[in-house]
């Protein structure tokens, strides 16, 4: 496992582009957010997926993101009408999953089996931010959160030892919080508050405490 030191305001473009190459490659990181470390990978690699999906244990009904540099990128993969669009607009970049209604270009595997939904994110950190400019396409994510942990893990030397073997790097950026984003299904009328994180909502008129 190669493991990644960058600077969590100022990345080391050098090591970015060196993460970006083991993903195009198939390989599976783990990197740092606004929100907590999340695991990586290829948006067309199936087997890289999978990989993700072992690690945490997810089944067919697991939301898995797709982790975009901005709004541009999101059309291609899902269905956005004006109103959603407000939305998303004042909530990103930040620490916000945003399901969403996933268009017939985007591969089945990357939807929820049944809704056929896809969650979008734009995170607000300097990491995935360069790194998905270098790649130039968003990247497959899921929280690094393990099975039987209640918060998902934030110090690079403890998923080094506990990931050794399962992944291909770690992009350490420092901690970066224990908080998963806040999400809201977009796809619900009215939106739904699934699963309340770092980001507030009250400011898009969704109650906090809106969950179900």
């Amino acid at each position: 496992m190669q493991r990644f030191d960058l600077h969590p305001v100022n990345p080391q473009r050098r090591l970015i582009k060196q993460a970006a190459d083991l993903l195009r490659a198939g390989g599976v990181i783990a990197y740092p957010t606004d929100s907590c470390y999340a695991l990586g990978c290829h948006i067309g690699d199936k087997d890289a997926l999978e990989r993700v999906r072992r690690i945490r244990e997810a089944d067919r009904q697991h939301h898995f993101t797709l982790v975009c540099r901005d709004l541009t990128e999101i059309a291609k993969y899902a269905r956005v009408d004006t109103p959603q669009f407000r939305l998303l607009k004042s909530a990103t970049p930040g620490p916000y999953t945003f399901l969403l209604e996933a268009t017939k270009e985007t591969p089945r595997r990357l939807q929820h089996e049944k809704r056929r939904t896809i969650g979008i994110r734009v995170p607000d950190h300097a990491v995935p931010q360069m790194l998905l400019q270098e790649l130039g396409e968003p990247i497959m994510s899921s929280t690094l959160i393990l099975p039987g942990d209640d918060l998902p893990l934030n110090d690079a030397d403890e998923i080094v030892e506990r990931l050794q073997g399962r992944l291909d790097a770690v992009l350490d950026g420092g901690p970066c919080g224990i908080e998963p984003t806040t999400v809201i299904d977009l796809a619900a009328h009215p939106p739904v508050v699934l699963r309340r994180g770092r980001g507030r909502t009250a400011a898009f008129g969704l109650a906090d405490d809106e969950s179900v």
